[in-house]
């Protein structure tokens, strides 16, 4: 992993901080001390990206139904009143 970086000091010299992040790889921005973020490179992010995102294949031959994202989520709606016979 890269340097790491105060916050005051990613914001004060962000310019630097992409460049680096560009030329030496992810670059830590810290919050009082503890690790917040992580400035790193496009190609890298894209990387990632497709890493964690299953392909058709994987899909299919899964062992395990992945049925969470087929059905959209109902909406809330107020009930129409019957009419009266």
């Amino acid at each position: 992993m890269g340097k790491s970086w105060p916050v005051q000091d990613a914001k004060a010299r962000f310019s630097e901080l992409l460049e680096c992040a560009v030329a030496e790889g992810p670059q830590v921005v810290t919050k009082r001390g503890v690790e917040t973020a992580v400035l790193l490179p496009i190609e890298q992010w894209r990387r990632l990206e497709r890493m964690a995102r299953p392909n058709l294949k994987d899909l299919l031959l899964a062992s395990e139904a992945r049925t969470e994202n087929l059905t959209p989520p109902r909406r809330s709606r107020r009930r129409r009143t019957p009419p009266a016979l």
